[in-house]
């Protein structure tokens, strides 16, 4: 395994103060054009079949908004069946659809193609169909299909997610059943380039036009397949790991190719720091590659990500999807979180471990950002609007914060040991994953009972507020009371171990309560005094605000220091309310030696009294106050 310091120190350079605002900016970005209601949420292609290949062809000229394409899909029934639907926008027209060589009747209506087979195709029969259209297409999603300029030459791309890749080709729209591979062909003049999902086959020229045929053979979920087409300038980056490369490919605008360029240390650590932690990058035999795009955010296309820029946290985040999105994704736009919240807090991995100084200020935005929604849980609760999917405080900021809540529950070591299993599982692996079954693998890695955690933080909404109330005594034992309120009454007790950190001028430890009702009380010793208690100073939680009381312990007790004593007795007064202490030290005698007055204030105070004159001997010191009297004795050392 590679190591990662020898790219940390330059990773640093590349790390700016626009870093702290990065998530807002790619969450805004990627809601920013469509907040209605959705047809495709309400229905949608029957999925009878199981899709193993789609061979895309497509005609594009960037400088006109217009597809032409043939999309041949090869499918295996799952039962004996004499038609088959796609998803595809009305607003492109289907000229024909081709089966065994022969024009077979279909309908395309409500954004569905129906198309009638001669006859019933037997079930697990492997078998083929071909669908020519065309079109103007109008774009839903975050964009689907959109025409741009960069530095005044004209692109097309794509961008599918979540209901958007109907509206270019004819697709079966689910997160249900991933094709198995693809090839995309796509002819443009040949002034320019195209990327796209998995390796580069060939470009092959043809007069002025240029085909370029990329294979990807890795499942990929509808919504990820795409294409760009414009004058990039590429390069490719091989990045070292586990003693092989990886092939990295940046399709750059030519105007921005240096600071693509200039940010090859942050591509290799990140991902030297993700198979570290997570395992090696899921599509290892092909490629990992960036694609500039004219929408201002990113795009995990598998294989192919589109971006903005090369920004430090957006590069991090699309990298993280890879695992988190791609080879596992999630099984409804309900789970969004499992794809959004693990690429957020990837990122944020990203801070701790490679530019440490902004991993707190990172945590404090993503919680500032998740009490932004005092009544919104990281389960979406509505698919039918993208912007309650890709809900920044939500589905990303909230969704991060919960998996760091989780880290601190679990520790280190079943976290990512679960993760890993997680990511690895047969089951789910290049497939698509639920809620539950994450917190499957957290519960079997760990040994732990997470049906509450996973019910409040997960499917309940909003957060807790605390107020605890401390004291500590003068055997050391310090008492908290923990009180704590909800912003939503979805839930109506956050079960959660609270880290208080506790301290003096120059001592101090951290200790972990486990909090399960308000009002809760805790006590446990400490070696010194204590002069403050903070609440989550590492932000492990999330929690809107953390009011923090001290009271004395007692109404109203002293206590002497050090005995024997040479030179100076020290008085530790502690009382609920201030007030004037009449103070008065008898030999062994029963003489008065000292008479004196002292002043103190509500909760604890300590008193010097200068004893360098007393013979050596025992004497008895009495208190008078607040109408209370109290004695105690102390031995008088040379």
């Amino acid at each position: 395994m590679q190591k990662l310091a020898f790219v940390f120190s330059l990773l640093l350079f590349s790390i700016s103060i626009k870093a702290q605002d990065a998530l807002s900016e790619i969450v805004e970005n990627e809601k920013k054009h469509f907040l209605h209601l959705h047809k495709s949420t309400l229905g949608g292609a029957a999925n009878n079949e199981n899709v193993i290949y789609h061979r895309l062809e497509l005609i594009i000229d960037p400088s006109v908004k217009y597809i032409t394409g043939k999309v041949t899909t090869y499918f295996i029934p799952a039962s004996a069946s004499n038609v088959i639907e796609f998803d595809l926008s009305d607003s492109l027209r289907v000229d024909s659809i081709i089966y065994h060589n022969t024009s077979i009747s279909f309908s395309h209506t409500n954004e569905i193609i129906h198309a009638n087979f001669p006859s019933a195709i037997p079930a697990t029969q492997t078998d083929s169909i071909a669908v020519y259209y065309q079109g103007v297409p109008t774009g839903s999603g975050f964009g689907s299909f959109a025409q741009g300029l960069h530095d005044s030459v004209p692109i097309i791309w794509t961008l599918s997610e979540p209901y958007g890749a109907k509206d270019w080709w004819p697709c079966k729209q689910n997160l249900s059943d991933k094709i198995d591979s693809i090839d995309i062909l796509v002819t443009a003049p040949d002034t320019f380039k195209v990327a796209s999902n998995g390796l580069l086959v060939e470009e092959t020229i043809n007069g002025n036009l240029k085909t370029t045929h990329w294979k990807h053979r890795y499942p990929i979920a509808a919504y990820l397949v795409c294409f760009a087409v414009t004058n990039y300038t590429t390069f490719n980056h091989y990045i070292p790991f586990n003693g092989d490369t990886l092939l990295m490919s940046v399709y750059a605008y030519p105007e921005h190719l240096a600071d693509a360029q200039s940010h090859i240390p942050d591509y290799t650590a990140f991902m030297q720091l993700y198979d570290t932690l997570f395992g090696a990058y899921p599509f290892y035999e092909e490629k990992y590659g960036i694609a500039e795009f004219g929408w201002g955010g990113g795009m995990e296309h598998q294989t192919m990500t589109f971006q903005t820029g090369y920004g430090f946290e957006l590069t991090a985040h699309e990298l993280a999807h890879h695992w988190f999105g791609d080879k596992l994704t999630c099984s409804t736009w309900n789970d969004i979180w499992l794809n959004e919240g693990f690429a957020t807090y990837l990122a944020g991995l990203c801070y701790e471990h490679i530019g440490p100084q902004w991993w707190e200020i990172y945590k404090s935005q993503k919680r500032g950002a998740a009490l932004a929604e005092p009544h919104g849980s990281v389960w979406c609760d509505d698919t039918t609007s993208v912007g309650r999917i890709f809900n920044g405080h939500l589905s990303y900021a909230k969704g991060g914060m919960v998996l760091h809540m989780l880290r601190f529950v679990l520790g280190d070591e079943f976290f990512y040991s679960a993760l890993k299993k997680y990511l690895s599982d047969l089951n789910l692996a290049y497939s698509f994953a639920s809620t539950s079954d994450l917190q499957h693998h957290f519960e079997a890695e760990s040994g732990k009972d997470l049906s509450q955690f996973f019910a409040d933080w997960i499917y309940g909404k909003g957060f807790p507020t605390y107020h605890l109330t401390w004291s500590q005594n003068f055997e050391n034992i310090i008492t908290v009371m923990v009180d704590q309120t909800q912003s939503d009454p979805s839930v109506s007790f956050f079960e959660m171990p609270l880290p208080l950190f506790i301290k003096n001028g120059n001592r101090d430890t951290t200790i972990i309560i486990d909090h399960h009702f308000s009002g809760e009380t805790f006590s446990f010793p400490v070696s010194f005094l204590a002069d403050s208690l903070i609440f989550d100073p590492h932000q492990f939680i999330i929690w809107d605000t953390a009011t923090i009381t001290r009271q004395p312990a007692y109404d109203f007790s002293f206590f002497v220091y050090p005995n024997p004593v040479k030179d100076e007795l020290q008085l530790r007064i502690e009382s609920l309310q201030g007030g004037k202490a009449g103070v008065k030290i008898y030999n062994a005698l029963g003489q008065i030696v000292t008479n004196t007055t002292q002043e103190f204030t509500a909760g604890r105070n300590t008193v010097q009294l200068d004893v360098k004159n007393l013979l050596a001997g025992s004497y008895r010191i009495n208190m008078n106050a607040l109408g209370k009297k109290v004695t105690s004795s102390f031995i008088k050392t040379n």
